[in-house]
């Protein structure tokens, strides 16, 4: 993906936060530990950046964009280990701003990957979320 972060985006500076997230199907994140990086998905390619979410958000980003789906990672993501100026956080159509990656995911800023269950319309996370 070649796009670059809007003019008028903070980039990385400030970091709101060290740690974000990325939600995706188990076989991509296979995929990827074969060539280093996450390819975007289609709605990431639609809108020009990786759609990653906050700690905060990642129960409403499963529920919003991936109920009923079957094997899927939630994917920390340490903010330091991407490119410089490709993190942005961006006002979504929802009035919370989120975090958008403008370039690769590569799996090196990965820093740990969780298995997502999904049992009677509700996602198995992890304590804290």
């Amino acid at each position: 993906m070649t796009t670059h972060p809007p003019k008028g985006t903070q980039g990385d500076a400030p970091q709101r936060e060290h740690i974000v997230y990325k939600i995706c199907p188990r076989p991509e994140w296979h995929e990827a530990l074969r060539s280093g990086e996450l390819f975007p998905s289609p709605d990431d390619i639609r809108d020009g950046f990786i759609h990653l979410s906050s700690r905060a958000q990642v129960r409403g980003t499963l529920s919003r964009h991936y109920a009923g789906q079957g094997e899927l990672m939630l994917l920390t993501v340490a903010t330091a280990r991407l490119g410089a100026g490709t993190l942005c956080w961006e006002m979504s159509r929802s009035g919370q701003e989120y975090p958008h990656l403008y370039g690769a995911l590569p799996t090196s800023a990965v820093t740990e990957a969780i298995e997502i269950n999904e049992s009677a319309g509700r996602f198995e996370l992890p304590e804290g979320f």
